[in-house]
C-alpha cells in the first residue's frame, strides 16, 4: 500500500510491531491519518494505529475481522524513521483549528521520487517533504491527548536513541580564583563540576539498561535459534543433550520482554495491545508443555518477564477475553471444574483421548487402573492438566473413576459395552 514510498512495518501474529534492538514504544493514539499533500501519489493512509517509539512512527491499518486475512494487514503496515525528519510542527492553535482535529507536521527528508529511506533522502538529490498525521481519533476520547503526543514526539526526535549514547567532552581550562568574581567563578565551577557527576552517573545507568536491553534482543535470537535446532534436530540428538538445551531454552524464556505494553504508553488501547503482545508471548510457553498451560502458570511466566510493569489478574482476563477478537492462534478455555487454562487452537481433545485411551488399555493399568500423574508422564503436560483431561474423558464415557484414599484411579469404561438385553441374573 504505501511500501513505495515508507519503509515497510513488520508485524508479529497478533498484529503487534516487531521492534528493531533497543527500541522502545513510548506512545499509541488511534484514527490517525497520514497524508503528503506535496507528492499527489501518495496515498491516504486512513483511521490507523499510530505508535511512537524511540525510532519510528508505525502506522498500521484499522481492525479486520477475526476471519479476515491478516497478510494483506501486514503488508499495509508502513513507518517513518525519526531519522528521516528534520523538523515537527507543533499542533496550531487558533479558532480556525478548535473545530477541526488536531495536526501535527513532520519535515522528512526523501529521495527525488518522495521515496522515504531508513535514513530519509541521501544524496544530491534529495528534497524536503511534510508529512501531516491528522489525529481524528482525539476528538472521540481515544486518541490521546495531541499536545503530550507531540511532547513525547518532541523528546523522541531529540534524543536520537538510533545513533547511540557516543558524547564527546571538552576539558576547560582552570581560571585562578582572584577576588569576588573569582570567588563566583570557583562556586560556578563547583556546581557544574556535580551537575557534570550526576549526568555521568545517570549516562552510566543508561548504558547499562541499553547493555540489558542488548542482551534481551541476543536471547530472543539464540532462542529462535535453538528452536529451529530443535525442530530440525529431534531424532539426531541424545538425552543429555536435549536436557542441556531445555536449560538453555528455560533461562532464555526468563529474560524478559524488551518493550512492555504499559497503561501510560497504549492510554486506552492497553488491553487491546496486551492481548496482541501476550498471545506472541504464550507460543514458546504453550509450544514447552504440549499445546495448553494453566492461566495461573503464564500469569506468573508473563509478569516475570515483564519486570517491574506487573499486571493484575483482571488485566490478565480482559487480554485473554480479547482473543476472541483478533486472528490469534491461541484461546483461553475453562473446564467444568472451574480450571482455566490457554491452550493453542490447534489443539484437539480427541488426539488426547486417543492417547488416555492407549494408556489405560495397557495390562498394568487394566488391574491398578492410571493417575494424574502417569497421563501427565504420557501426555507430557503438568498433572493438573492431566487431571482435567482424565476428568473430561470421564464426561465423554471413556473412563471410570475410583477414589480411595490414595487419590484418583481411572480405568477404561467397560459398562458402556454391557449389553442391558444381554444380561443373566
Amino acid at each position: 500500500m504505501a511500501g513505495r514510498y515508507l519503509p515497510a512495518a513488520q508485524l508479529t501474529g497478533s498484529g503487534r510491531p516487531v521492534l528493531h534492538p533497543n527500541e522502545i514504544e513510548s506512545s499509541l493514539l488511534q484514527s490517525v491519518d497520514v497524508e503528503c499533500e506535496e507528492n499527489p501519489n501518495f496515498p491516504h493512509l486512513k483511521s490507523g494505529l499510530l505508535i511512537l517509539t524511540t525510532h519510528r512512527l508505525l502506522w498500521l491499518p484499522p481492525e479486520s475481522p477475526p476471519n479476515s486475512n491478516s497478510s494483506s494487514a501486514a503488508a499495509a503496515a508502513a513507518a517513518i524513521p525519526l531519522a528521516a525528519v528534520t523538523h515537527v510542527f507543533p499542533p496550531k492553535k487558533s479558532v480556525k483549528h478548535m473545530f477541526a482535529s488536531p495536526r501535527v507536521r513532520l519535515q522528512v527528508s526523501a529521495s527525488r521520487d518522495g521515496v522515504i529511506g531508513e535514513r530519509g533522502g541521501e544524496g544530491a538529490g534529495a528534497r524536503s517533504l511534510v508529512i501531516t498525521l491528522v489525529l481524528r481519533g482525539s476528538k472521540s476520547g481515544g486518541g490521546g491527548d495531541p499536545d503530550g503526543f507531540f511532547g513525547r514526539l518532541w523528546e523522541a526526535w531529540r534524543g536520537r536513541a538510533w545513533e547511540g549514547e557516543g558524547r564527546v567532552r571538552v576539558r576547560r581550562i582552570a581560571m585562578p580564583v582572584v577576588g569576588i568574581s573569582g570567588l563566583l567563578r570557583r562556586e560556578q565551577e563547583i556546581w557544574e563540576s556535580t551537575d557534570k557527576t550526576l549526568q555521568d552517573a545517570f549516562l552510566d545507568l543508561n548504558a547499562l539498561m541499553s547493555k540489558a536491553k542488548e542482551m534481551v534482543v541476543l536471547a530472543e535470537k539464540m532462542r529462535q535459534k535453538l528452536l529451529s535446532g530443535l525442530a530440525n534436530q529431534a531424532n539426531a540428538v541424545k538425552d543429555e543433550e536435549m536436557g542441556s538445551k531445555q536449560e538453555m531454552q528455560d533461562w532464555m524464556l526468563s529474560v524478559g520482554i524488551a518493550s512492555p505494553v504499559t497503561k501510560e504508553s497504549a492510554g486506552a488501547l492497553y488491553h487491546q495491545q496486551l492481548s496482541r503482545q501476550l498471545a506472541d508471548f504464550v507460543k514458546l510457553p504453550l509450544e514447552k508443555s504440549g499445546g495448553m498451560i494453566a492461566l495461573i502458570d503464564i500469569y506468573c511466566l508473563f509478569n516475570r518477564a515483564r519486570g517491574t510493569e506487573l499486571i493484575s489478574p483482571e488485566d490478565l482476563l480482559q487480554a485473554c477475553a480479547l482473543w476472541e477478537k483478533f486472528d490469534v492462534p491461541v484461546m483461553h478455555r475453562k473446564f467444568d471444574s472451574g480450571v482455566m487454562v490457554i491452550q493453542n487452537k490447534s489443539h484437539s481433545d480427541e488426539e488426547v483421548f486417543e492417547r488416555i485411551k492407549a494408556l489405560v488399555l495397557k495390562p498394568d493399568a487394566l488391574k491398578i487402573g492410571i493417575s494424574p500423574s502417569d497421563a501427565a508422564m504420557t501426555l507430557g503436560i503438568a498433572p493438573a492438566m492431566a487431571k482435567e483431561h482424565l476428568l473430561t474423558a470421564e464426561s465423554k464415557g471413556l473412563l471410570c473413576r475410583d477414589v480411595s484414599p490414595e487419590g484418583f484411579r481411572f480405568y477404561i469404561n467397560l459398562f458402556k459395552e454391557i449389553d442391558v438385553n444381554n444380561i443373566h441374573l
